[in-house]
């Protein structure tokens, strides 16, 4: 009696605040224990919209289509339903014919029935049709006609018939909610081979059901299952990627539309910003693959996140390059299973091999894939990666990089979404009951990979493991050793089984006694470019965030320290924003936007770098400049950042090169005719494009110029660039330029190269202007009267060394300047620095143009 009254008292503190119906909200509602995530269906996306709304846990969960609101079945009080309003306030009801406790299975038929399940057969009818004398009452116990596994059921709208989905045989089940009479309509194709539990189940407005599944947050859709009677073929099909969860219950009114990718007609038809087969919606639909393509080798892993390792992982990526350096699966090592396999270790150590799953992917076989030449430049000091072949290709890897001081300094997150790689969706995947952060990336080249990491570092005198997962590298713990662990695979159902083996041979070895995981973020860069220094960017906000802070560091040159730049970014609660963000010129750039509450997102970009080769012994470089472009490119020219000096004495060889990406990956100019550029030194300069198809060095196409002492514009045909296999050059896989000067005595000698402006251009020739008289000898100074600074503005008919003079009223010469002029407008700053104030005569001396004298006045 003293439960009934107190769930009497909590009806009446409730109902004033409580009124307020969802009114079939196109959203789907996530339950998880007592908190409420809103589903994007479309996207996969989710947010927290309210937490801890109940004292119990919240299953069952369904749209009563009758009054508009959400309900649920507590655990606690024991025998008590839950309504739940827009503003998630609560009214909760006392049923006593429900058992105790295991309703979990649950939903609401158009004329306000809720019809709810425990275990085994029974389930329980509930008046909750607010015009009805019974409402809020129990009105019937029936039984179904046999016993199934299932976690949730939904009503569709189309034929008002229960549909549910049975754990491990993955079969579609009909029921009549009546009396309830089940109908088998056989297994659902996509879920053929999978075990999950399928905790949330929602319908639309067209009969099409969407199932999650709570292990891997993946949802499933069968299409217009009000037309199947078990012997027709059924269509389904993967839809988006979700949250995950142990804990896992959904609601969402059955008339609310959907929206559906096309998957032809090159529109973003469900506002997820993905168009046609970019969204994972259209695996396998039109001419759309299904998305298990081969993925990338361990040994590509493991590469830049921050500016330090960068031009580390670029020189290494040269030297491979260089040294006809590639990754033959073909003849690498096969990685076999062992008596040993999935036992504690014993004297003989740890070994990196020992936490290796195997044979849990139906794969063919697993090869060795060690990057191993990352040791020395990254903070790993072990590194051992496998890759899982199946049909002679990779279907999964793992690389785990043993770390002394602090976790590894790279993510598979962090790179190449400004590069042209996407990341489609992040949410969270289940292992041993804990959440860890899963990525969707598309690849540069359009490879699809589902991602997971994970860190694994000794606590207890190192007698256990503590494991953690984070999106962001500063949430790790500091200078403590770590086991890295970094997965991924072309199925989020091989990733699921790969994580779950790694955890379970970490525990063999030691026991997993805590687990500290991060939550995804909500705001994410989905992808970006940076071009002609604008930085584009296109922001998933997945939980509606009005702005984020734009927090940055970056470098002009690959020589300059970083300058740090924040600003704030307007979202105006958009799930997609499009932005450009003017960045100026720059190499390198790492980033966080976040709303200062979630997690936020870091990104990392580096151009493709300048560097330079000395490796040959009596190399030694006295001088090695990069600086920015002092002019513009033309918007048909293909732009190669930063200008280059080099100084350096040998008696083999120096060379200066330079990536067209910061991965070396190749790109197609045929689009392009020359290779232009202005440039100064001593001797001879061969250059080279290097072609990725081709893994001889000698046989890179190359050719040669001279260089003056004085900076020329060079043009050359991409038809001059000869290679010794005697066939014609093909500009279709260009990954980086080599330029190379020899020592031509064999003695010691000074080498020097000054390369500006290059650019690959649609023409062969230089292009030619024409000055007048007027052009050439005009001549100002701006600001004009001077305070601090002013700026000489000229125009040259070609390029040539100048001196600025400046005199004072008596003729006297008071400060001289030397000028690099290019041909066309230059502009020459003049500091104040040693000059009263006054009136000054400033003279361009050129061996080629007179200039007319400026009157200068310093205010």
């Amino acid at each position: 009696m003293k439960k009934i009254l107190l769930l009497l008292v909590l009806i009446y503190t409730n109902v004033h605040t409580q009124d307020i119906p969802f009114n079939c909200d196109y959203n789907a509602y996530l339950f998880q224990y007592n908190d409420i995530y809103a589903i994007d269906l479309a996207s996969g996306s989710s947010y927290a919209v309210a937490t801890d709304v109940t004292e119990g846990t919240i299953n069952a969960a369904a749209y009563n289509p009758a009054d508009g609101f959400i309900w649920g079945s507590l655990s606690y009080p024991s025998k008590s339903i839950v309504r739940i309003g827009k503003d998630f306030s609560t009214l909760t009801f006392y049923v006593d014919e429900l058992p105790t406790n295991g309703r979990y299975v649950g939903d609401v038929s158009a004329e306000g029935i809720y019809y709810l399940k425990a275990g085994g057969t029974p389930y329980y009818a509930i008046d909750l049709n607010p015009e009805s004398d019974n409402y809020g009452n129990h009105i019937a116990t029936k039984d179904l006609s046999k016993s199934i596994n299932i976690h949730d059921w939904a009503f569709n709208a189309v034929d008002g018939k229960l549909y549910t989905v049975e754990k491990k045989t993955n079969i579609l089940y009909r029921i009549e909610a009546d009396n309830g009479t089940i109908e088998s309509l056989g297994e659902v194709p996509i879920l053929s081979g999978l075990d999950y539990t399928y905790g949330a189940v929602y319908f639309d407005a067209s009969g099409r059901f969407y199932i999650s599944a709570n292990q891997t947050g993946t949802i499933y859709v069968i299409q217009n299952v009000q037309d199947l009677d078990g012997t027709n073929a059924m269509e389904s099909n993967l839809f988006a990627f979700g949250p995950s969860s142990s804990q896992n219950d959904g609601a969402r009114c059955p008339t609310a539309p959907v929206p559906q990718e096309d998957c032809t007609n090159g529109i973003d038809d469900d506002g997820d910003g993905l168009i046609d087969c970019e969204d994972p919606s259209c695996s396998g639909y039109a001419a759309c693959p299904v998305i298990e393509a081969p993925t990338s080798s361990g040994n590509s892993g493991g590469l830049e996140s921050n500016n330090r390792l960068s031009e580390q992982i670029n020189k290494r990526n040269f030297n491979r390059a260089k040294n006809n350096y590639k990754f033959d699966k073909t003849l690498a090592k096969r990685f076999t299973k062992s008596a040993k396999y999935g036992k504690k270790t014993g004297k003989t150590g740890l070994q990196l091999s020992d936490f290796m799953p195997l044979e849990i992917l139906n794969e063919d076989h697993v090869i060795e894939s060690s990057p191993t030449d990352l040791l020395g430049i990254t903070n790993a000091t072990d590194i051992y990666s496998v890759d899982y072949m199946r049909a002679g290709e990779a279907v999964a890897s793992i690389l785990v990089l043993k770390t002394d001081i602090g976790v590894y300094e790279h993510t598979k997150y962090i790179c190449d979404r400004l590069l042209g790689a996407e990341l489609i969706s992040v949410s969270t995947i289940e292992i041993k009951e804990q959440k860890f952060i899963k990525a969707l990336i598309r690849n540069i080249d359009g490879s699809l990979e589902f991602v997971l990491s994970l860190s694994a570092k000794p606590t207890n005198n190192g007698s256990e493991f503590g494991i953690e997962s984070h999106w962001n590298l500063d949430k790790y713990e500091n200078n403590v050793p770590f086991y890295n662990f970094q997965i991924w695979s072309n199925s989020l159902d091989d990733l699921l089984r790969l994580g779950e083996e790694v955890v379970r041979l970490l525990d063999v070895q030691k026991p997993v006694t805590s687990y500290n995981n991060s939550t995804p973020p909500t705001v994410f860069v989905r992808k970006g470019k940076y071009q002609h220094g604008k930085l584009e960017l296109q922001i998933v906000n997945t939980n509606r965030s009005e702005a984020v802070k734009f927090d940055g560091g970056l470098r002009v040159t690959e020589s300059d320290i970083v300058e740090y730049v924040s600003s704030t970014i307007d979202l105006y609660g958009n799930y997609i924003t499009n932005i450009e963000v003017d960045a100026g010129n720059l190499f390198d750039i790492g980033f966080r936007i976040g709303d200062g509450i979630q997690t936020p997102d870091d990104l990392f970009m580096s151009d493709g770098p300048w560097g330079y080769d000395n490796a040959a012994p009596s190399t030694v470089v006295n001088t090695y400049n990069v600086e920015p472009n002092e002019e513009e490119f033309n918007d048909d020219e293909y732009p190669i950042e930063r200008n280059i000096e080099l100084v350096a004495n040998t008696s083999e060889y120096i060379a200066a090169y330079r990536a067209l990406t910061p991965k070396f990956n190749p790109i197609d100019l045929s689009a392009y005719n020359s290779l232009q550029f202005r440039s100064k030194g001593t001797g001879t300069l061969i250059v080279r494009l290097v072609k990725e198809g081709i893994s001889n060095w000698e046989k890179q196409y190359k050719t040669s110029i001279s260089l003056t002492n004085s900076l020329q514009d060079y043009s050359i045909p991409f038809s001059e660039f000869k290679s010794i296999n005697g066939n014609n050059f093909e500009t279709n896989d260009v990954t980086s330029i080599v330029f190379t000067m020899l020592a031509e005595t064999g003695a010691i000698e000074t080498k020097e190269m000054t390369l500006q402006q290059l650019r690959f251009s649609t023409s062969s020739t230089l292009s030619v202007e024409s000055f007048t008289n007027d052009e050439l000898n005009k001549t100002f100074a701006s600001p004009n009267p001077m305070i601090s600074n002013t700026t000489i503005h000229f125009t040259s008919q070609d390029s040539e060394k100048v001196e600025l003079l400046v005199y004072n009223q008596l003729g006297s010469l008071i400060k001289k300047m030397m000028y690099e002029a290019v041909r066309g407008e230059n502009k020459v700053k003049l500091e104040r620095t040693g000059l009263s104030s006054g009136l000054y005569f400033c003279n361009i001396k050129s061996n080629m143009t007179t200039y007319k004298t400026i009157k200068l006045l310093i205010e």
